[in-house]
Parts: structure tokens; C-alpha cells; sequence
């Protein structure tokens, strides 16, 4: 055996591909019984695969300590283009929707994901499920197995395990305690792309389930006017993960309820509309939406009555939360493997051999194609320096 990968997510089986195809016998071991469960849970609701734009912006939209290079979060190798490039040679018609995002015509992920493991069983590539890393014995990998402990000496490895969201699906961070035994630095785990639990009056009932539109939330230097979607434990969707790492880090969240009017028309309609109707109704009146009306009634309390301090507080309504949703409910998390543990090709200082990919690090991005395009360009990445790696040791 050649190389080890442990974790069959993007990050991992990309990683197992570029390596293949630098003529290594590489060895995938998998924990769960299948591979790519997140990256198939993912595409239940339309997989998106990246972002059509350049590069340059792209790159831009990812934020931690893992030093923000193309390499690492899309290059013209695999970057946007290059994503949509592999997985049309897969097979997977594709298409970019309005606001740039690239998924496949079929929505789903499981096709492309079928397509991946033919080609990399083609390429020679051993996928070895139910396969879970239980730590280090002496200088070997030990792996329970359905065949009792198994130790593996690898001359490489490289280690796409993820983060610590959707722990059902694999992403458990057990790996924690094995890698910090070795001098490996790692940031404490924090949600990621996450809602946030809200304490509703009993008068928001009605709405759960129903989704937030044409508002503009803000947080920090974040703004954002996508949809969001009110439920029974709080508020979620992508237009409220487009500014959760602000929120989640403190700053406060305001929410512009009509942000193509100006206060002052604004308070004009609100001034035009007949004092006999109940408050209630006058703000849907206004508003044009009971949702809306009912968030301002909710989080505006005590509702000033002149129609010019209603629509400044309709123009900045205060976001009122009780704090992140946690990690098992997260898309992503952020923490992880820190900066300075690894090198600029993305081996582990303590661990000469071992390289990492994927959510292990500490780096987040938004959902939209950038977690998956980022998961795919660092296993690239990480197979290209194992590959040379093997080269060098073997000269």
C-alpha cells in the first residue's frame, strides 16, 4: 500500500482521485457504510455544486485561519469552472441558475456520486466502508472493522474526516483527542451556515414553517436578502446563514422589513392609511405581507404610534435571538486544525506524512457552492503534496 485516506467525503475521495491519477495505490477507509452521506444529504434539496464567477471573487467569499490562497479555495485547477468542468466528465448535465449557482439538471447528488466511485474503482482506488479510525498503535493507523482491528502502515496519508456538524452522518470529530496527542493545534468547534433559536409568542404559531421574503437582514459588515424560514425552534435558511458568522461572534442583527422604501415613504403610507383600522391590519396594509407584520409586532414592541418612528422601526427592527442553533444542526462548522499546524501544502508539522483536507481545518464559507468547491480544491490539493511527498522519499 501507498497512500491511506481516511474519510470518503469530497474532500477524501478527491484527494483518492488526484492521487490515482499520479499512479499511487491509494486505499479509501470509510467509518460509516456508505461514503459521502453529508455531500448526499446535501443534494436532498438541490445539490449545489459552486458559484459562477471569477475566480477572484470567489476566492474572497472565505473567511478563518487557513491562509485564504487559490489553492486552497478555487483556482483555474479547481476552481468554479474546473468544478463544473470534473463533473461534466462525469456525466452531469448541468445548470447555473439566476443568481449563479451551478447544480446539476437532475438536482440530486447521488447520480455524480455514482459516477465518482465507478471511476475511481476504474482508477484502482480501494473503498473500504464501515472502516473507523480509532487512533495511532505505535507507528501504525489502528481502524475497527467489521473484521476486528485492523493496523495500517501507510507511506502517506491523508486525513478528510470533517468538521463537527451533522455528527449522525459521520462528521463526529472524534478525531480530535488522537491528532491534539500528537501536538496538532485545533480551535475549538463552532457552528457554522446555522439557525438561530428564537423564544416566539404563542401568536407566532401560525407562521412556522413559512419563509421570510423580500426583507434585508444585517450583521456586522454582513448583509443579506435572501429567504429565511420561520419555525417552532427559531429561524433558518440562506438568508440568515449569509450573516450567522456575525451573529454568532456578537454583533447585532437588524432586520430592514421593506428595503426598497425610504423611511419617508414609508412613513407617508403608513400616515395614509385610516387610524380605524387595528394595528394589526394596518401593518399589512403597509407591509403587504402578514409575516412581516407579524415580526414587527413581535420583536417591534412597544410599537410607536406616529407613522414616522414606525417606519424607522420597521426600517431597523432589532433581531431578538437566544443564541446559535448547535452543531448537530449545522451545515458546516467552523474551528478546527489550526493555521500554524500545518505547512503551505497542507502537511501536519507533527505528523511529516500526513496531510488534510476538508472540514478538519479552520476555515467556513457561505453555503452557495463554496464549502463544496473549498472541499474539493483542498483534497486536490492534498493529493497533488502527497503525491509529491511519495516522490521525494523515493529518490
Amino acid at each position: 500500500m501507498t497512500v491511506l485516506v481516511i474519510g470518503a467525503g469530497p474532500a477524501g475521495l478527491m484527494a483518492a482521485e488526484t492521487l490515482a491519477g499520479q499512479g499511487a495505490r491509494v486505499i479509501v477507509a470509510e467509518a460509516m457504510p456508505t461514503p459521502a452521506r453529508k455531500f448526499l444529504m446535501a443534494g436532498k434539496s438541490g445539490l449545489n455544486l459552486t458559484k459562477d464567477e471569477p475566480e477572484a471573487v470567489f476566492s474572497a467569499r472565505f473567511s478563518g485561519a487557513l491562509p485564504r490562497t487559490p489553492e486552497y479555495f478555487g483556482n483555474r485547477e479547481m476552481g468554479p469552472g474546473a468544478v463544473m468542468d470534473w463533473a461534466r466528465g462525469l456525466g452531469i448535465d448541468l445548470f447555473t441558475g439566476s443568481t449563479g449557482r451551478v447544480f446539476p439538471v437532475g438536482m440530486k447528488g447521488s447520480p455524480l456520486l455514482r459516477a465518482w466511485l465507478a471511476r475511481l474503482a476504474g482508477q484502482g482506488v480501494e473503498l473500504r466502508t464501515r472502516w473507523r479510525w480509532t487512533g495511532f498503535q505505535g507507528e501504525g493507523w489502528r481502524f475497527s472493522t467489521p473484521e476486528g482491528t485492523q493496523i495500517l502502515r501507510p507511506e502517506a496519508v491523508v486525513l478528510a474526516l470533517g468538521g463537527a456538524s451533522w455528527p449522525r452522518l459521520g462528521s463526529d470529530a472524534q478525531w480530535v483527542p488522537w491528532l491534539a496527542g500528537q501536538g496538532v493545534g485545533i480551535a475549538p468547534f463552532r457552528p457554522a451556515n446555522m439557525g438561530f433559536r428564537i423564544a416566539w409568542s404563542a401568536q407566532m404559531a401560525r407562521h412556522f414553517g413559512q419563509a421570510v421574503k423580500g426583507v434585508c437582514l444585517s450583521a456586522g459588515d454582513l448583509v443579506s436578502r435572501g429567504e429565511w424560514v420561520i419555525g417552532a425552534q427559531g429561524i433558518e435558511g440562506g438568508g440568515v446563514y449569509e450573516i450567522a458568522s456575525a451573529l454568532r461572534d456578537g454583533a447585532e442583527a437588524m432586520v430592514d422589513l421593506a428595503p426598497d422604501l425610504s423611511a419617508a415613504e414609508l412613513a407617508r403610507r403608513f400616515s395614509a392609511v385610516s387610524a380605524k383600522l387595528s394595528v394589526g391590519n394596518r401593518l399589512r396594509r403597509v407591509l403587504g405581507d402578514p409575516l412581516r407584520a407579524a415580526l414587527l409586532m413581535e420583536w417591534g414592541q412597544p410599537l410607536p404610534a406616529e407613522p414616522e418612528r414606525l417606519a424607522l422601526r420597521a426600517k431597523a427592527l432589532r433581531l431578538i435571538h437566544q443564541g446559535p442553533m448547535g452543531l448537530e444542526r449545522a451545515i458546516s462548522s467552523a474551528g478546527g486544525i489550526m493555521a500554524d499546524s500545518v505547512t503551505a501544502d497542507l502537511q501536519l508539522r507533527a505528523l511529516p506524512g500526513t496531510f488534510v483536507a476538508g472540514e478538519m481545518l479552520d476555515w467556513e464559507a457561505l453555503t452557495g457552492g463554496y464549502l463544496l468547491t473549498g472541499c474539493l480544491a483542498q483534497g486536490r490539493a492534498a493529493g497533488l503534496a502527497a503525491a509529491a511527498y511519495l516522490a521525494a522519499a523515493r529518490r
